[in-house]
């Protein structure tokens, strides 16, 4: 594959419960496009996040985790979005970046790319939720497009009433910590894929996902974008991702959406990461 002559930045962005560490295969791959990239945390995630206090409470009371109000529960797309312009700016330091952002990630960079699309070269959502305008994240889980999918079964707590979407990353149920394999890695070594739920954080922000943008034809809808769909997602079901698609495109029928098609689970930066780096870094 000719390597891409382009030297725009690369700034990636994780999906909720992950941290910028998911990225770091990826970052690997992507070393011959000679191309400054840089994967971030978002606001409440990885080196930012913060944990409910009953998790280190012994002895362990399982009902608090059902209960307790989490302490990233003030978290919005506001703040999730300030964040994430500041990382593009510090980047492109006033240039424009390209932007990779996976699973409930998209929601931030859809924000973002319409608040300042003069700094976006280019809009990636792999595995993403790119909601269209006026719409939250949240209403696409309810459609029927995704009803087979496997995260929400596994939350624990009601997110509106403990104001985050809370996974029991330290249960020993055998069928509960496969569900959240099949969910997530379903095509990761079983080795990995134990390693990366040991560095996941347990509460990713409710409110990230009821936040709304309205997109318009000068921002967020003059920029390519590309939409990285994966056939064996079972969290963001492959129906869904369509939608998303569909969405995008009968919005601004005169920019519609360029689509590429992985065979993977939810996390390609981790069963196919080459691939991923061949998609990302041949974009400008």
């Amino acid at each position: 594959m000719a390597l891409s002559p382009t030297s725009t930045p690369i700034l990636l962005l994780h999906g909720s419960w992950h941290g910028a560490w998911c990225w770091n295969e990826v970052i690997a791959h992507l070393g011959p496009y000679h191309r400054p990239t840089l994967a971030v945390d978002m606001v409440g995630h990885g080196l930012r996040a913060r944990r409910p206090e009953c998790l280190t409470v012994r002895p362990f009371a399982p009902e608090d985790l059902a209960t307790e109000v989490s302490p990233v529960a003030d978290v919005d797309l506001d703040q999730a979005t300030d964040l994430l312009v500041s990382q593009i700016e510090r980047l492109g330091r006033g240039g424009p970046v390209t932007v990779v952002a996976h699973s409930m990630g998209g929601p931030v960079l859809t924000r973002a790319a319409q608040q300042v699309p003069e700094l976006v070269a280019h809009a990636v959502y792999l595995a993403a939720i790119m909601p269209a305008s006026g719409k939250a994240a949240d209403q696409y889980f309810a459609l029927p497009e995704n009803a087979d999918a496997l995260v929400l079964p596994a939350l624990r707590g009601d997110p509106r009433v403990i104001g985050a979407l809370r996974l029991d990353l330290a249960s020993n149920d055998p069928a509960y910590r496969q569900q959240l394999r099949d969910a997530f890695y379903g095509d990761v070594d079983p080795v990995v894929a134990d390693a990366a739920l040991g560095l996941l954080t347990p509460d990713a922000p409710l409110g990230m996902l009821l936040g709304t943008t309205r997109l318009t034809r000068d921002g967020w809808g003059s920029l390519p974008r590309t939409y990285v769909t994966c056939t064996r997602d079972m969290a963001i079901r492959p129906a869904l991702q369509r939608v998303l698609v569909e969405e995008a495109d009968a919005a601004f029928p005169d920019n519609p959406t360029s689509v590429v098609t992985l065979d993977a689970s939810h996390s390609p930066f981790l069963s196919m990461p080459g691939e991923v780096a061949k998609i990302v870094g041949g974009l400008g």
